[in-house]
């Protein structure tokens, strides 16, 4: 049970730390993702205008699906089983993207609320489903 337990942990706080790396990389290197970041960033804290990038947004997708199935590995390896701590990981990644929904839900369309949300816990599943364990 403290495997399960520390693999949870493991796979959601990975998933954090590695989404907020990706995206300063990415801001780092594609200075547009970085002006869009930012002008998001300036939106949610100040209740101004933003106007979203259909590729912005198809990259975070992209992001947060790998970084899913990730996330549900490592849970699983940790845990050495592949049923229930990427079912968890993928159920907090979930209350994760949801409240994500709800702070940004006038500024992106709801499309990608929609399909950003929805990966989330079947690619941890599936992550988890990647790691062979006896």
């Amino acid at each position: 049970m403290l495997r399960i337990v520390l693999g949870v942990i493991a796979g959601f706080i990975a998933w954090l730390i590695v989404w907020v790396g990706i995206e300063k990389i990415l801001s780092a290197i594609w200075p547009a993702f970085g002006v869009h970041q930012k002008a998001f960033e300036e939106a949610i804290k100040n209740g101004g205008e933003f106007s979203p990038n259909s590729t912005m947004l198809l990259t975070h997708i992209v992001i947060g699906s790998i970084l899913a199935v990730g996330s549900g590995s490592l849970a699983a390896l940790i845990a050495g089983e592949n049923a229930r701590a990427p079912l968890v990981v993928g159920c907090l990644l979930l209350a994760m993207g949801l409240l994500k929904a709800y702070m940004s839900w006038p500024y992106v369309p709801i499309w990608y609320h929609v399909i950003f949300t929805a990966i989330l816990l079947p690619m941890a599943i599936m992550g988890g489903k990647l790691i062979t364990t006896t």
